[in-house]
């Protein structure tokens, strides 16, 4: 496939009766407006989506949006990746469009950014702190302590507002689910894009935790997230795109969007052996309770 047949977005697949909602999507990373993403999501039976901010700019844009848009929410943070960066001054690489290489920062500069996020949550059309947590990925052991002190205070902050706290957990499982139980997850904590496997998912279900599934639980090198999806609870288990990132297959590697959430809808209702309205049922009352909306 050329380059140019990559950069084609994928068709509108066949609209899901039952309306559900994408539980963690970047409109700001992609292309076109925010009323023809939703539009064109509408249509495909997708009528409300978590806009999920990953820096300051980006979050403080999910609130504007979300106060513009009735079937927007909003979720705030500082991404895990963001955190060290902040701290040591390094420049920003793809967390948010907006997002600018900053002087050097150090504490002092991380509190600050907290301390606006902890504005934002305040807002009403902010329904989560998020995403937050770790990534032992991208960020090196240099980053790992501004990362665990970002993830606390966000978990402070969602518990002091009451609102939802959404995961970014990347090779990070053991380290993640020691934090959460040191201080006290909120009461609606979602593990967005799960990327555990099937005795994580216990774990989660033990704990409460929602678990959002994106595209990924498609790709054929991906069993263990299908077999985490088989023992999931269904009373906990949402869907997102993660939009543009993890685009579904057959459309792997083409840009994603909220419009294409049925593509992983019905995937994911053939792993649980349900139909199609059933699972949508299902994630539209578990996405609304997980959000509060």
């Amino acid at each position: 496939m050329s380059a140019k047949s990559n950069d084609t977005p994928p068709p509108l697949p066949a609209p899901l009766a039952v309306p559900v909602a994408d539980s963690h999507t970047h409109l700001d990373m992609q292309s076109g407006t925010v009323e023809e993403a939703l539009e064109k999501a509408a249509k495909a039976g997708v009528t409300t989506v978590v806009q999920v901010g990953c820096d300051i700019d980006g979050s403080r844009w999910a609130a504007e949006t979300a106060a513009r848009h009735g079937n927007v929410h909003a979720a705030v943070a500082l991404h895990p990746n963001e955190a060290p960066r902040i701290v040591h001054g390094d420049p920003v690489e793809g967390t948010s469009r907006r997002a600018e290489a900053r002087p050097a920062g150090g504490d002092a500069a991380l509190d600050e950014a907290l301390a606006e996020i902890d504005r934002l949550a305040g807002l009403d059309q902010v329904r989560a702190v998020g995403e937050t947590g770790l990534d032992h990925f991208r960020t090196g052991p240099e980053g790992v302590a501004a990362q665990e002190r970002s993830f606390r205070a966000h978990i402070e902050i969602a518990k002091r507002h009451g609102k939802a706290l959404v995961i970014h957990d990347r090779d990070a499982h053991a380290d993640v689910l020691r934090i959460l139980a040191e201080e006290g997850a909120p009461e609606r904590t979602v593990f967005h894009c799960y990327s555990g496997d099937a005795d994580m998912a216990r774990i989660c279900a033990d704990a409460g935790y929602f678990m959002s599934f994106a595209g990924n639980v498609t790709f054929k090198n991906a069993q263990p997230l299908r077999d985490a999806l088989a023992v999931a609870p269904l009373e906990l288990v949402l869907v997102e795109t993660d939009a543009p990132f993890l685009t579904p297959a057959p459309y792997r590697g083409r840009p994603n969007a909220p419009y294409l959430i049925p593509v992983t809808v019905r995937a994911m209702a053939a792993v649980r052996g349900i139909d199609e309205d059933a699972m949508s049922q299902a994630i539209a009352s578990n996405t609304a309770r997980a959000f509060d909306y």
